[in-house]
């Protein structure tokens, strides 16, 4: 591994002949999920490039496919570059050229940079249509390893994906490719399998922390999700290094799962409304009020946050669990909400109906849960950060709360 590793460094660090070439090594190294071994080099090349960017562009030269993966590559990386370089490969009438409908490659990286598209940009609006529409046409012509590669595409997209499931897919697609680079090749397939080990391993220890608790037999209408509670946290922090930080929001999201569980089929709304108190006023003199199977989760939550304040060695960490605590009873106090709401058989507002849902989402809390155990994080400001509720944290929420309520309606429809 770092043999190969280091020989994945000096061919991204050296000067290339055509700068397409080193963006192409940078998107194979995204595709593959190994990026993250090479942050501060991809970052030096990526602003040596982006300086180069005026020059490269006036190049006449490039094709199509290029161009699009030059797009796609500094826009995920947060360079802004417009979507007016598409423009080259219109037509007078102002579609898009029938020159490129037979380019799988190019259409397929450009339907992929729509995703990376913001509000206004109607250039790429229309490319994901044309893209879309172009590629179903052509999928009955192509192999099936391309075709299939396509429709993976076409059913969900790089960016709406997790890194550990799109690097496992691409690194079967590229075994395929006739000028396969070998060594990144096998470079990505070990590493894949060393992080695979990681989570066998963390999977393991999480499965006999969750078995020793023994609560689905204490609390037997739970959902007993372990390993999805623990892929949840695979998709946020899939990094080697955050091993501690993947582990305990696991469990976080698992104990979410409890409490949710609890308010949405279980409580009577007299326990839910003496549990929501005892929460707000986290005090285990507080379990005397509760019904028996209450304390036992009630116990369990009160425990789960002592054990993180007792494993403390990080600066500010009685802060961050505190501000944890704070973001659990938001969540805990919008369940009731909905509680309320079923119990009275009152349908709210759509306005009034999303504002308390983007508490009950869950994802406000997920930041604060991640951030304890990650040590350069230092101070307050990204909990302020998170705090101050910006448009990126407030989307996530937004989209998390709609696409499970959609697909709950799916299933009980």
């Amino acid at each position: 591994m770092e043999l190969l590793k280091e020989k994945m460094k000096d061919v991204l660090v050296q000067p290339a002949k055509e700068l397409i070439q080193k963006i192409e090594f940078i998107n194979l190294l995204c595709r593959f999920g190994v990026s993250y071994h090479f942050d501060n080099e991809i970052e030096e090349q990526l602003n040596h490039i982006f300086i180069l960017l005026p020059k490269l562009l006036d190049n006449n030269n490039h094709d199509f496919y290029s161009i699009t993966l030059l797009f796609r590559v500094m826009r995920q990386y947060g360079y802004k570059i417009s979507p007016d370089v598409f423009n080259k490969f219109k037509d007078k009438d102002g579609g898009f050229k029938k020159t490129i409908t037979s380019d799988v490659k190019g259409l397929l990286s450009l339907y992929e940079a729509t995703f990376l598209s913001i509000h206004g940009e109607d250039i790429l609006d229309e490319a994901l249509a044309f893209t879309r529409q172009q590629l179903e046409i052509l999928i009955p012509q192509l192999s099936p390893r391309v075709a299939n590669h396509v429709r993976k595409a076409l059913r969900q997209p790089n960016h709406h994906d997790i890194d550990r499931r799109q690097a496992r897919e691409y690194i079967c697609f590229y075994e395929g490719e006739e000028s396969r680079d070998e060594s990144l090749l096998k470079f990505a397939k070990l590493d894949f399998i060393r992080l695979q080990l990681l989570y066998k391993q963390e999977l393991a220890s999480l499965s006999r922390w969750w078995k020793d608790l023994n609560l689905v037999e204490k609390l037997p209408y739970i959902r007993d999700r372990i390993a999805e509670s623990y892929m949840w946290a695979v998709g946020i922090h899939f990094e080697p290094q955050y091993a501690l930080s993947r582990l305990m929001l696991a469990k976080y999201i698992q104990l979410l799962t409890l409490i949710d569980d609890t308010y949405d089929a279980y409580g009577t709304i007299d326990e839910l409304q003496t549990f929501t108190a005892a929460i707000e006023r986290w005090n285990i003199g507080e379990i005397n009020k509760l019904p028996d199977y209450m304390k036992v989760l009630y116990i369990f939550i009160l425990k789960f946050f002592d054990e993180i304040e007792n494993n403390g060695e990080i600066e500010n960490f009685g802060y961050r669990t505190s501000y944890a605590k704070e973001k659990l009873k938001e969540i805990v106090k919008g369940y009731f909400v909905e509680a309320q709401w079923f119990n009275d058989g009152y349908i709210p507002p759509f306005d009034e109906f999303m504002h308390n849902g983007l508490y009950t989402s869950g994802h406000g809390a997920i930041p604060a849960i991640s951030f304890i155990r990650l040590e350069n994080i230092v101070g307050n400001k990204e909990y302020e950060w998170v705090e101050s509720n910006p448009k990126i944290i407030k989307s996530v929420k937004l989209l998390s709360r709609l696409i499970n309520d959609i697909t709950k309606r799916k299933v009980y429809f």
